[in-house]
């Protein structure tokens, strides 16, 4: 097995050449499970592991490997999720594919398309969709597998990584007292309160009590490392009806607006940021307690892209350890009642 770290073009992350079998792979993680976790969190919280082509026959291997990274993982019928993401076998995989049956095509592209020296555009707000999975929960999700099993060709359909670890600790002193003790409202996308939904004057969908935006430190601690991190989303997964910030001026112009731009601007600018481009067979590992991530364009009336992905939960933080799953219905597991047509269309990994 060969590892080398960080990442190139990065500074952070790790990528794994497995030197055997995935199954082999897989059960070697889960016998060095110690081991294999300590490189990760060692690395940033970012594996990037070639050459797993033997899950996409053998599916339950994912989940497998998903289990080495927390107490629970994810079993996709149970929560927001329309049921033309499910893998047909395995109900802890979610399919996003722009495929007739899941139907989740790319995100749009960068206007401008390049940047102004003609680079490849990652720094927010010219690269919108910056997000950690599922914010919008109380509690957040801990690690997020991701897996290729369709990919368009080079210079398509990547996924880009931001360090929210690094990102903190180079702001300021003045910044870090100003943030320390503020919290985000985080809210479910396609339900009025972005901000271009707040600037246009949408009316925000009404939201059952399982569905409301849900409020998150700033400024999080890593429960493993201990590390200080950014965690905030971009304009689509935060509150901007009631929030960005709690406490502060609410809306697109308002105090807690400036901070969340400000921020996001920061975490993405390009020295804090890899950018993977996908290979059937890879898999990405990405712990949502210290990086944030967002998707690029790809020609979806040409190649199809179809990533699998697993949701690893069970270790947010001692501030969580109270709180049961907020995104479960006290009157059972209807949980899409209202909000289907939300999740039929629209990419954000």
């Amino acid at each position: 097995m060969q590892v080398s770290s960080p990442l190139k073009n990065a500074q952070f992350g790790c990528r794994v050449c497995p030197d055997m079998g995935s199954a082999d792979f897989i059960r070697w993680c889960e016998t060095h499970s110690e081991e294999f976790l300590d490189l990760f969190h060692s690395s940033g919280g970012l594996f990037v592991i070639n050459g797993l082509n033997e899950i996409i026959t053998h599916p339950q291997l994912l989940v497998r490997l998903s289990r080495i990274f927390g107490r629970e993982v994810e079993n996709y019928h149970e929560t927001l999720t329309n049921e033309n993401f499910f893998h047909d076998q395995v109900p802890e995989i979610l399919v996003l594919s722009n495929n007739p049956k899941v139907n989740y095509g790319p995100p749009h592209k960068p206007s401008p398309e390049l940047t102004v020296t003609g680079g490849f555009p990652i720094q927010y707000p010219h690269r919108q969709g910056w997000h950690t999975d599922q914010s919008y929960r109380r509690p957040p999700p801990d690690v997020s597998l991701l897996f290729g099993v369709s990919c368009p060709p080079l210079g398509q359909g990547q996924t880009l990584y931001a360090d929210a670890t690094s990102a903190y600790t180079a702001l300021d002193d003045e910044t870090k007292c100003r943030i320390k003790d503020l919290e985000g409202y985080h809210a479910l996308t396609r339900t009025g309160r972005s901000l271009e939904a707040v600037r246009r004057g949408d009316i925000p969908k009404k939201l059952l009590p399982h569905q409301q935006s849900q409020r998150h430190p700033l400024v999080r601690i890593h429960p493993v490392t201990g590390a200080r991190s950014l965690y905030l989303c971009a304009d689509e997964q935060m509150d901007w009806v009631i929030g960005p910030i709690v406490g502060l001026a609410p809306g697109a112009d308002g105090e807690g607006g400036e901070i969340v731009r400000s921020l996001m601007a920061h975490l993405t600018h390009p020295q804090f940021v890899y950018v993977h481009e996908w290979d059937e067979g890879d898999l990405v590992v990405a712990d949502n307690r210290s990086l944030i991530h967002t998707a690029t364009w790809f020609d979806s009336n040409r190649y199809i892209r179809e990533l699998w992905r697993t949701t690893v939960m069970g270790n947010a933080g001692m501030e969580y350890a109270r709180d049961g799953k907020s995104w479960i219905p006290s009157e059972g597991l209807a949980t899409m009642t209202g909000l289907e047509e939300l999740f039929s269309s629209g990419a954000d990994k």
